[in-house]
């Protein structure tokens, strides 16, 4: 898809992301705090990091997809919390969501044996050998924004609730459709933790409006262009579609386009997660009716913290939930909300 068939202000990234990252609206100018209650354990024994406290310890920061503005603004955070607690820190990230494009990274990881890594896995499965293999050897693992079916990876995980995000996005959604229609749910693919979450979450919570007929949801490959296609060919059967929800950014962006292109902006309601640039733009452009914006930022302090902790012999939160905030055109000015926005460099 060219950048010109975009709405102004959008651009298609070339790099997919999940994402998507991510309590929608249920009034104007609500935040919704889904800070999860943190489950508590001691940190795990061994590890190159058991001894002698945090300073000088090597962490590493793997994330979904580099070029994205939530992996960003998680990396700009950790960055400055590592400094600030005289650790080592770098990071880097897949160029795509794809699992044999994150492997070469995690074997690297492996190589060097850093004491700490911080990794946003794009499958819940398939990396589980190679994230043992580094545990085994020593480094403590930290799970950030997706995670992993084995609950033995990782000494703590944290993200945003994304099931319930997606019950409140339901709800949303429902409301604006006066309660009647067809929903359409579209996501990048099967098997990412965060996303599959979301569609659960939706999908559960509008079976409470029998009025609302759920469609199948569609996968794009994270690819706007294939959004806003299938966006388009489920107008043309489903001539009563009144909402779309999206699983992610990019998701967002094809269906606000394919919509844009049928002359149905507005008409057919949107809800997205996160709060990138190109977002922002759209709801301020009314392509978008409303976004849950995560706190990646959030994210990448609370590992570095977590991983300090265990570092230095303290209790280590096995799970740390993170706030989100939902963001419409009536409320995106109020410094309260604004603060998360996204960032598209430190």
């Amino acid at each position: 898809m060219s950048k010109s068939s975009m709405p102004s202000g959008w651009s298609v990234s070339s790099v997919p992301g999940p994402r998507g990252r991510r309590r929608l609206l249920v009034a104007a100018g609500v935040v919704l705090a889904l800070t999860g209650a943190a489950a508590c354990g001691s940190s795990d024994s061994g590890g190159s990091g058991s001894s002698g406290g945090a300073t000088h310890k090597k962490v590493r920061l793997i994330t979904g997809v580099k070029s994205d503005p939530f992996y960003i603004t998680m990396t700009c955070a950790a960055k400055a919390e590592a400094k600030a607690k005289g650790m080592e820190f770098t990071a880097d990230g897949s160029a795509q969501w794809d699992v044999s494009v994150q492997r070469p990274l995690l074997d690297s990881v492996a190589a060097a044996r850093p004491d700490g890594l911080m990794i946003s896995p794009v499958d819940t499965s398939a990396l589980t050998p190679s994230l043992k293999q580094i545990q085994s050897s020593g480094t403590k693992v930290a799970l950030v924004d997706t995670t992993v079916t084995d609950s033995s990876v990782g000494i703590t995980r944290i993200s945003s609730d994304n099931e319930k995000g997606g019950r409140v996005a339901a709800d949303a959604l429902a409301k604006l459709m006066n309660k009647k229609g067809s929903v359409i749910v579209i996501s990048v693919k099967p098997g990412v933790s965060t996303t599959d979450a979301r569609i659960k979450g939706f999908t559960e919570e509008m079976a409470k409006y029998p009025d609302i007929k759920v469609l199948p949801t569609l996968y794009d490959n994270d690819l706007p262009a294939t959004a806003a296609s299938q966006i388009q060919s489920t107008l043309a059967a489903h001539p009563d579609l009144g909402g779309a929800f999206a699983g992610n950014t990019n998701t967002g962006q094809g269906i606000a386009t394919g919509l844009k292109q049928a002359g149905k902006q507005g008409k057919v309601k949107v809800a997205a997660f996160d709060a990138e640039p190109d977002e922002i733009a759209a709801l301020k452009a009314g392509t978008l009716q409303v976004l849950v914006a995560q706190d990646p930022a959030a994210i990448g302090r609370q590992a570095v913290d977590q991983l300090a902790a265990a570092f230095e012999g303290k209790s280590v939160q096995k799970s740390v939930g993170t706030d989100m905030v939902a963001i419409t055109k009536d409320n995106m000015n109020q410094p309260a909300v604004s603060k998360y926005f996204y960032k598209s460099g430190c």
